[in-house]
C-alpha cells in the first residue's frame, strides 16, 4: 500500500500497475489534467509537479517531470498539482504573477511553469534571473515566449512568501513522518500478479532482494529507465527502487574523498562536487534540466553505461572508483575498469553500485572538463572531454585525459597522455599530443556528429585546456608583478 500526500490530503491506494506513472495516476485514474503529457520522456516540462519531502527537520519542495516517475515512489512524500494552488477564488501568487505579466497564451505549457516557479519561490527568499532561468530550464513555450514568464518569476517575489503551504507545514510534516513511522513507512512491496515493485530502505535488504529477483531492474532516479516504459512500451517483471535506501541517500567526505550514495540525486552532491572542483559547476548545470538533476542520480549516469554519458569521463580522470554490492560482499573497482563494451559493464549479477569514491584535488593539479552538444544546454554531449594534468617546473609530470562520446565506452587517452608526460608543457607538445588523440579513439558519425567533427573538436579541447591553463597563468604573473 502506497501512502503519501495529495496535496494536504493522506492518500493510501494499492495501484492496479504498480510500475504506472504519476501523470497517468492524476490524469486517467483522479482526473486531474492540469498536468499535460508533452513529451513523455522528462523534456518538455509539461507534466511539471512538486514533490514535497522532510529534509533536516523542515519542508523540501522540488520541481520533477510526472511522466518518468513511478508512482510507488511517491511512498512517504507529498505530491502538489497546479489544481491545489489557488485558494477558493483567490489565485496563488504564482499564478497572479503568471496572469499579470501575460505569461499564457494556448496555456498547454503553463501548468508545467507554474509549478516550476512554485518550486523556485519556495525555495528562494529573493529573486535572482540566473537562478530563474535556470528553474525554467526544463520548461517549454511555443508561443508566449520567455520573457513575460521570467517577468512573472520576479514578479511573484512581491507578494509575501507565505502561503497555505507554510500555514500548513506543522501538520505536514507530522503527516509525513506519521507515515514514514508506521508499519508501511519501512519496506514496501506491491504486486499484481504480474509485476513486482520493492522499496528497501537499508543496503542489507536492497541487496537481498537483488539477489531473489536478479532479473530486477533498479530504480534510482528512473529518468533513463522510464524511458523504457513510455517511448518503447517496454514492461518490466519487478523494479527494486532505491530511494529509500537510507546508507545510499548520504553524500560523506573523508580527508581523501567525496563519497557519493548510490542514490543520491545529481542536485543533492552538486554543492560538495563543485566545491571542491569548480569546473564542474557548469557541466552539472547542463546534465539535463532541473527536474532530471532533481531525480537522476550520478550511479545511474555511471550505471547506464552511456558512451557519451557525461559523469564517466570525468570519473575516469580523476580516478575515482565504485564501491559494488552482491549480498553481504563489497569491492573496489575504478571507473576505468567498469566498463568492457557498448552498454557492457563489469557489474555482475545482482551487484549494484552502491557508492562512488572520488579522490579530492591533489596539489599542483588542474582539472577542466569541456561538454560539446548541439544545444547548450538540456542536450546529450557529441564529446566530453576531461583533462587533469599536473606540471612541474614548466614539464609534464602527470596526465590524465579521458573522453566520453569517442568509442563505445568512455575511456583514457592513453597515447595523448604519453605524448604529455615528461614533455615541457607549451604549444609543440600539445600538437603532438593532439595528433596523438587520434590514434586513441576511432568515433562514429551519427545524426549528433561526423567522426571527423568528434575528432577535431576533441583534439582542439586539449589546446582550448592548454591556452586556459596559459591565461591562468598570466594572469597571475601579471597579479604577482603589479
Amino acid at each position: 500500500m502506497i501512502k503519501f500526500l495529495l496535496n494536504e490530503v493522506e492518500s493510501q491506494l494499492s495501484p492496479e500497475d504498480p510500475h504506472g506513472s504519476v501523470l497517468d495516476y492524476l490524469r486517467e485514474t483522479l482526473q486531474k489534467k492540469g498536468s499535460k503529457e508533452g513529451c513523455a520522456s522528462g523534456d518538455c516540462g509539461a507534466c511539471t509537479v512538486v514533490i514535497g519531502e522532510t529534509v533536516d527537520g523542515g519542508m523540501q519542495y522540488r520541481a520533477i517531470n510526472a511522466c518518468i516517475t513511478p508512482m510507488a515512489t511517491l511512498h512517504g512524500k507529498q505530491l502538489i498539482t497546479v489544481e491545489h494552488l489557488k485558494q477558493g477564488d483567490t489565485l496563488h501568487p504564482v499564478q497572479q504573477a503568471m496572469v499579470e505579466c501575460h505569461g499564457s497564451q494556448c496555456g498547454f505549457c503553463t501548468p508545467g511553469f507554474i509549478m516550476s516557479m512554485f518550486a523556485y519561490r519556495k525555495s528562494h527568499a529573493h529573486p535572482d534571473r540566473e537562478a530563474i532561468c535556470e528553474a525554467l530550464g526544463g520548461n517549454l513555450c511555443r508561443c508566449t515566449g520567455y520573457r513575460p514568464i521570467i517577468d512573472a518569476a520576479a514578479q511573484m517575489f512581491e507578494s509575501p512568501l507565505e502561503d497555505q503551504f507554510t500555514s500548513a507545514e506543522e501538520k505536514t510534516l507530522s503527516a509525513l513522518q506519521a507515515i514514514a513511522g508506521g508499519g508501511d513507512g519501512a519496506e514496501l512491496a506491491l504486486n499484481n500478479g504480474e509485476k513486482s515493485y520493492f522499496s528497501p530502505t537499508s543496503v542489507s535488504n536492497l541487496a537481498y532482494l537483488l539477489q531473489q529477483h536478479p532479473e530486477a531492474k533498479l530504480v534510482a532516479g528512473g529518468t533513463d529507465l522510464c524511458l523504457e516504459f513510455t517511448q518503447f512500451l517496454r514492461e518490466f517483471n519487478t523494479l527494486i527502487y532505491t530511494g529509500r535506501v537510507v546508507e545510499m541517500l548520504r553524500v560523506e567526505e573523508t580527508g581523501s574523498a567525496i563519497e557519493i550514495g548510490g542514490a543520491v540525486s545529481f542536485s543533492d552532491c552538486a554543492e560538495a562536487l563543485v566545491r571542491h572542483y569548480p569546473d564542474l559547476e557548469e557541466l552539472l548545470a547542463r546534465l539535463g534540466s532541473l527536474q532530471i538533476r532533481n531525480q537522476a542520480t550520478m550511479a545511474g549516469n555511471v550505471a547506464n553505461a552511456s558512451p557519451i554519458a557525461d559523469m564517466p569521463p570525468v570519473l575516469i580522470a580523476l580516478d575515482a572508483q565504485l564501491l559494488l554490492r552482491c549480498g553481504e560482499e563489497t569491492r573496489l573497482l575504478p571507473v576505468r575498469d567498469y566498463y568492457k563494451g557498448y552498454k557492457e559493464t563489469a557489474q555482475a549479477v545482482s551487484e549494484f553500485i552502491e557508492r562512488i569514491i572520488i579522490p579530492k584535488p591533489k596539489a599542483g593539479y588542474d582539472f577542466r572538463v569541456y561538454k560539446i552538444s548541439k544545444r547548450l544546454e538540456d542536450d546529450i554531449s557529441a564529446t566530453c572531454g576531461a583533462f587533469y594534468i599536473k606540471i612541474e617546473g614548466g614539464v609534464v609530470s602527470d596526465a590524465r585525459v579521458a573522453f566520453g562520446g569517442m568509442a563505445a565506452i568512455p575511456a583514457r587517452a592513453g597515447n595523448c597522455e604519453q605524448a604529455l608526460i615528461g614533455q615541457a608543457w607549451n604549444e609543440q607538445t600539445i600538437e603532438i599530443a593532439m595528433t596523438a588523440l587520434a590514434e586513441d579513439f576511432q568515433p562514429i558519425s551519427d545524426f549528433r556528429a561526423s567522426a571527423e567533427y568528434r575528432l577535431s573538436v576533441s583534439q582542439n579541447l586539449l589546446k582550448r585546456f592548454y591556452l586556459e591553463l596559459e591565461s591562468t597563468a598570466d594572469q597571475l604573473r601579471v597579479t604577482h608583478y603589479a
